[in-house]
């Protein structure tokens, strides 16, 4: 039995195909009728041949919302259950997985990525990489991936409630960074070179201190506690360092090939910590999934744009060259 698959064959060539249906590796895994999918920056920079370590052709899709539907006993669940989907597929056995870190596993697959991923209607993963969607609808549950990322970068910062953040970049990682400072009681403010961005944050999201790089009202250096760069842009995160206040923290969420630059005696005479945060792990997903479920952050003000994987090969070109008004865009399979 084949099923509907969307393939980025090569860059800038999305083609829909009819593919067979993925088999079950082993007993611990479980088969996900797929329901929804966002679409992430990453997607975009596959299908402009911008990702540095992706091989074609490619199945894309890695922010997933779905259902179990067979060997769901392996996860604990019945079948036919809502589930909220980690698409990042680690070994359990190296250095870093043993130490706690997935995340960070020495051998990590992410779905979309590495391996095949979910713009199709069925996927299979281990039963570890599932939990129950408990409250959630099908599209929010589809959004606790991007917004982990955003949430573990917080939590690594180690930041306390009242401490001053900044908070570079206001896309969809920014904003999820944003969110989850707030929540964890940091005073936010939003950098971003634009000014639709910011407005989409005032408006959706409440944020009333933002600011445009360049604009009338400038960040100034040495001010916050915690400065988180979602950017991936070298320059960005070089211009980051200078932001920190003395005894803060600068959390690096973007990732570029680049090598990058400091100042050492900057550095130093502000005891600064330097942060990396990759991915996100099990307590984030558990907390994002709690904050959607109680109202604390809106997946309704999240999503933007809305299409089905019918119409994907058509809709996904405009959105990759263009996004103005995009915070998020959502592929119902269903």
């Amino acid at each position: 039995m084949n099923m509907k698959s969307i393939v980025c064959v090569e860059p800038g060539r999305l083609v829909l195909e009819d593919r067979p249906r993925p088999q079950l590796p082993d007993e611990d895994w479980v088969r996900i009728r797929v329901t929804h999918v966002g679409i992430c920056g990453t997607d975009y920079h596959i299908y402009q041949g911008k990702h540095p370590f992706l091989q074609y052709p490619r199945v894309m899709g890695h922010e997933v919302s779905g259902v179990v539907i067979e060997n769901a006993v392996a996860a604990g669940l019945e079948e036919g259950t809502p589930v909220i989907i980690n698409p990042y597929i680690s070994c359990g056995a190296c250095h870093a997985c043993n130490i706690g870190k997935p995340n960070c596993c020495m051998s990590i697959k992410v779905l979309g990525v590495h391996t095949d991923g979910a713009f199709c209607e069925e996927i299979v993963l281990p039963a570890g990489n599932v939990s129950p969607a408990i409250g959630l609808s099908s599209e929010a549950s589809a959004t606790v991936e991007f917004l982990a990322i955003g949430a573990h970068a917080v939590r690594r910062s180690q930041a306390t409630s009242g401490s001053r953040a900044l908070v570079i970049g206001a896309g969809p990682i920014g904003l999820g960074a944003a969110l989850f400072a707030r929540i964890a009681g940091q005073s936010v403010t939003l950098l971003d070179t634009s000014q639709e961005r910011l407005d989409m944050a005032r408006e959706r999201f409440g944020f009333d201190d933002v600011r445009r790089l360049g604009g009338e009202r400038p960040v100034e250096s040495t001010s916050f506690d915690t400065v988180y760069d979602a950017t991936g842009n070298a320059a960005s995160m070089e211009s980051a360092f200078a932001y920190v206040a003395h005894g803060g923290a600068l959390v690096l969420v973007g990732l570029v090939k680049d090598d990058l630059r400091f100042s050492d005696p900057e550095f130093h005479k502000r005891e600064m910590m330097l942060i990396a945060s990759r991915n996100a792990v099990k307590a984030d997903f558990e907390h994002v999934a709690a904050a959607l479920s109680d109202g604390r952050v809106s997946a309704d003000a999240l999503i933007t744009h809305r299409t089905s994987i019918d119409r994907l090969t058509d809709t996904f070109p405009g959105w990759a060259e263009t996004r103005s008004g995009l915070i998020k865009a959502m592929v119902s399979l269903g």
